[in-house]
C-alpha cells in the first residue's frame, strides 16, 4: 500500500526530517500567516493531520485552539509529544481518523496529502469531510504544477497538483473553496494551499 511506503520512507529518515522542518522557523512567514488567519475563524476542535513533528500543531495550540495532532509515522508522534507535551498526538491513517461524523470545526492538511497517489485521493479527502462539521473549515498545503504528475520527492515520490485540479477535487469530496494562494520562492518548488469549507445542509 502506498501509505506503508511513505511510513517506512520518513520512518528512516524521521530524524533528519525534524532537524530540517520541525520547527516554526523552518517556516514561511506567509504560511504562519495564512494559518494564523485560518485558524482564528475556527470554534471548536482541530486535527493537524499528518502532524509530522508537531510544529503546527503547537503553533495552532499557542493561537488557543483545542488541537490534535495525528500522523502515520510513529516516531514522529514520539518525538511530537517529547516537544509538545501540551497537545495530544496518536498515530493515524489519514484514510481512517478515529473521528466522530462531524466533530471537527477544522482540518489542517500541510502538505500531508502529498505523497498520495491521485487515484487515492478522493478517500483522503472524503474522510475529511466525514469529521469536518457543516460549515467547518479545511486547509490544504502542496505543491502546485501544470499537471497531475509525480517527482522525485527526497524521501518518497510525490506529486504536482494544478490549483483548480485541487480545487475540483474537494468540490468532489463535498468541500466549496473560499480561497487559493500560490506562491514560488527562489530555489523551490511553486508552493499552493486552498482553504475550503464544509457544504451546509
Amino acid at each position: 500500500m502506498a501509505s506503508e511506503v511513505v511510513s517506512a520512507a520518513y520512518s528512516a529518515r524521521s530524524e533528519e526530517y525534524t532537524s530540517l522542518f520541525g520547527s516554526m522557523e523552518s517556516t514561511h512567514a506567509a504560511d504562519r500567516e495564512l494559518v494564523r488567519s485560518w485558524a482564528q475563524g475556527l470554534h471548536g476542535r482541530v486535527i493537524d493531520a499528518g502532524c509530522g513533528p508537531g510544529q503546527w500543531a503547537n503553533f495552532l495550540h499557542s493561537l488557543g485552539i483545542e488541537v490534535e495532532g495525528v500522523d502515520l509515522v510513529s516516531e514522529f508522534v514520539a518525538t511530537a509529544q517529547q516537544r509538545h507535551p501540551e497537545v495530544p498526538f496518536r498515530v493515524e491513517s489519514l484514510e481512517r481518523l478515529q473521528t466522530p461524523d462531524q466533530s471537527l470545526a477544522g482540518i489542517l492538511a500541510w502538505y500531508s496529502v502529498i505523497h498520495t497517489p491521485p487515484d487515492d485521493i478522493g478517500a483522503v479527502l472524503s474522510e475529511f469531510v466525514r469529521c469536518i462539521e457543516p460549515g467547518g473549515s479545511l486547509l490544504l498545503g502542496f505543491f502546485e504544477g501544470k499537471a497531475v504528475e509525480a517527482f522525485p520527492h527526497a524521501v518518497t515520490p510525490a506529486y504536482f497538483w494544478p490549483v483548480g485540479e485541487m480545487a475540483a477535487r474537494l468540490l468532489n469530496a463535498g468541500l466549496t473553496v473560499v480561497s487559493t494562494h500560490s506562491r514560488t520562492d527562489p530555489g523551490s518548488r511553486p508552493h499552493a494551499a486552498i482553504v475550503a469549507r464544509r457544504k451546509e445542509p
